[in-house]
């Protein structure tokens, strides 16, 4: 079954559907969102993304993100999918809305206005293996550092994201 995606425009609007990998093939601006969850600790919890996913595979990443559903409220979709990803739940703050477009080598294109999402929990993942190779927690001085040094390790996104996110959750902290 093919997987569709919500056409935006430059606001956010919703203006149509497309099914993903044609918006992927295309660089069609769509909703996306992605979670980060920390622990008490204050460590972020990463993912490894599974090697065959259909771009980005074995980069590390925050620790959920993915495309709502057809007529799936924006709240709704990150507890879905971190469940599904991670196998976790928590309550979900929406920190702010960005977009970016990045192209990989495969051809592919993200175009992606994105819902950025901060949660907390000490609650172990429990990952699917279909979508996650591995996970870790990371002290934030660490990653930052390890993104400086081994930038290629790390999905387009993440990279343009994570200084922003880090600024919410020192505020919150």
């Amino acid at each position: 079954m093919k997987e569709s995606v919500m056409i935006v425009n430059a606001d956010g609007q919703t203006i149509g559907t497309m099914d993903k990998m044609a918006a992927h093939r295309s660089g069609t601006m769509h909703r996306a969102f992605s979670v980060f969850i920390f622990n008490s600790k204050g460590q972020l919890l990463l993912q490894q993304r599974a090697w065959d996913k259909y771009h980005s595979g074995g980069l590390w990443t925050n620790t959920c993100c993915s495309h709502p559903l057809l007529g799936e409220f924006n709240q709704d979709a990150p507890h879905r999918r971190l469940k599904e990803e991670m196998g976790i739940d928590c309550e979900l703050t929406e920190l702010f809305r960005f977009s970016y477009r990045h192209e990989f080598e495969n051809g592919l294109i993200e175009n992606e206005y994105d819902h950025v999402f901060l949660g907390i929990t000490d609650d172990l993942p429990l990952p699917n293996s279909v979508e996650v190779a591995g996970f870790r927690y990371m002290d934030t001085d660490l990653l930052l550092l390890e993104l400086t040094e081994r930038p290629d390790e790390f999905t387009a996104w993440f990279k343009i994201c994570l200084g922003k996110v880090l600024e919410f959750y020192y505020q919150i902290v």
